[in-house]
């Protein structure tokens, strides 16, 4: 990804002045907690998508800065309270604002985040970028919900995952490049197209880290890590439908009563590998790629949008 970050360089520092602005607060505890929070920031791959797509479609201005001020918040603030919901005591390999501040300070800081993004939006009327980013917190709200609904009985079939993931992961990414193509056309067919563009990105992106569940190499993720949570992903998905019902059943049984056993989960691990989950997944993830780079091509070549096209690449690609 490393020509998408070269192309925006000089963005990305602006970018990340201001968004070190915008989170600043009042209180010694509560900028204590945010400047641990920025230290130990991710990819930012979503505040990338932003700024590549108001690239892509015109020149980045201050709205576009917002947008990616916008998206960071709100997703540094669902990681926040993801940390509580799951009761995880690490992020990116740091002990989790969770493990060192507790739940009730985590979720105060979770709530102050979403606070400062919506306030970020209404004090310059970013009316249009506020409502195409608050849909993504909805819709992953929704997506969180339906995925712990389907959790508790172990049925979820491929629709219902693809709709899971649309929501929960696809959505923000899909707004980020939405809201960056607004910021620099103000034209709706144009959002719309990279919207979708951003929910296929998303899409594959979301299958890449399912497919670390499975991966015997160091990835930064354990192992065996969605199982143990019972998190139905693709590949055992693809698996519970596609082998024997005694196979089947043990799986469930593995998955629902032995998910802490690492020689068990080992064994699911090893089923699903043999019946073609690992190669099915990658499959589908290769055709949302594909999806969305064929969106991606509808625009003029330009560099915004080679950048983009190594974005979606690195996405498949990474190793982490």
């Amino acid at each position: 990804m490393k020509s998408a970050t070269d192309l925006i360089q000089n963005e990305l520092q602006i970018f990340e002045s201001r968004f070190r602005e915008d989170m600043k607060g009042q209180g010694g505890k509560l900028n204590r907690i945010l400047r641990y929070i920025v230290r130990r920031k991710g990819k930012q791959l979503r505040p990338m998508s932003v700024l590549l797509s108001a690239k892509l479609c015109g020149e980045i201005n201050d709205s576009s800065y917002r947008a990616a001020s916008l998206v960071e918040l709100l997703h540094t603030a669902t990681l926040i309270h993801d940390d509580v919901v799951d009761d995880s005591l690490e992020r990116r390999g740091f002990f989790s604002v969770y493990a060192l501040w507790k739940a009730k300070a985590t979720v105060l800081i979770g709530d102050y985040l979403l606070a400062k993004g919506l306030l970020l939006s209404l004090d310059h009327k970013d009316y249009r970028i506020l409502h195409i980013l608050s849909d993504a917190v909805r819709k992953m709200s929704e997506g969180e919900l339906l995925q712990m609904e389907k959790a508790r009985h172990l049925n979820v079939k491929e629709d219902i995952y693809y709709e899971i993931i649309k929501n929960k992961t696809a959505s923000l990414l899909a707004s980020a490049c939405a809201a960056g193509a607004w910021s620099t056309s103000n034209d709706e067919s144009i959002t719309e197209k990279m919207r979708l563009f951003g929910e296929k990105t998303g899409m594959a992106f979301q299958i890449k880290d399912d497919l670390f569940d499975y991966a015997s190499e160091n990835i930064g993720k354990p192992t065996g890590n969605d199982i143990k949570e019972k998190k139905l992903t693709l590949p055992l998905i693809y698996t519970l439908n596609n082998t024997d019902a005694p196979t089947r059943r043990k799986i469930i049984y593995i998955v629902k009563n032995n998910n802490t056993d690492k020689r068990k989960v080992n064994w699911v691990i090893q089923q699903v590998e043999k019946n073609g989950g690992i190669a099915y997944a990658k499959s589908k993830m290769n055709e949302f790629r594909d999806e969305a780079l064929k969106i991606l091509y509808e625009f003029t070549e330009n560099p915004a949008r080679k950048g983009l096209e190594d974005m979606v690449r690195f996405v498949t690609d990474r190793k982490y």
